[in-house]
């Protein structure tokens, strides 16, 4: 797995900004295989390992993710998964060793390979400042389901109101 290609190619499944990049929303974008933190968290901890160290922490949405265990060992060393609730659902927050924290979309296992080289590509586009949701979105990836999307929203998230406008 390469880390800071374009993902051009439809068999990458993390892709980061340049170093130099304005954040924005997200550092870039990850497609993982299943829903399983667990099993998920190796393969990104080893391809994250250059850009920010030693991965020590994954911070997720519990309602997003199948996840048995608060730790784990990869590559011997530990790793705290931290579930919080009210995380967008369709991000993770990972942190290194070197304290780096990237902020990655998550594109749905069960996306269309060519949706998800799209917002792979995008999401770690230089400067890219798009929200999870447009980045997904624009690219006919399926959001999260609607009650954890609106509960996210309720909870402060990017919703679409301008001021005095009431949510529905």
């Amino acid at each position: 797995m390469r880390v800071d290609s374009l993902a051009r190619d439809t068999g990458e499944r993390l892709s980061l900004k340049p170093r130099n990049s304005e954040s924005g929303f997200v550092d870039g974008a990850w497609w993982p295989r299943s829903r399983d933190l667990t099993a998920e968290v190796p393969e990104l901890a080893t391809a994250l390992t250059g850009p920010i160290g030693p991965v020590w922490r994954v911070a997720f949405p519990p309602s997003a993710w199948a996840v048995t265990v608060r730790e784990l060992i990869c590559h011997g060393r530990l790793i705290k998964l931290e579930g919080i609730d009210s995380q967008n659902v369709h991000v993770v927050h990972v942190t290194g060793g070197n304290m780096r924290r990237v902020t990655l979309v998550v594109i749905p296992p069960e996306a269309d390979p060519v949706a998800a080289g799209r917002v792979l590509a995008a999401a770690s586009g230089q400067n890219d400042v798009t929200c999870p949701e447009t980045l997904l979105h624009g690219f006919g990836v399926p959001l999260a389901s609607e009650s954890a999307l609106s509960r996210w929203e309720s909870e402060g998230g990017p919703g679409e109101t301008t001021i005095g406008e009431s949510r529905r």
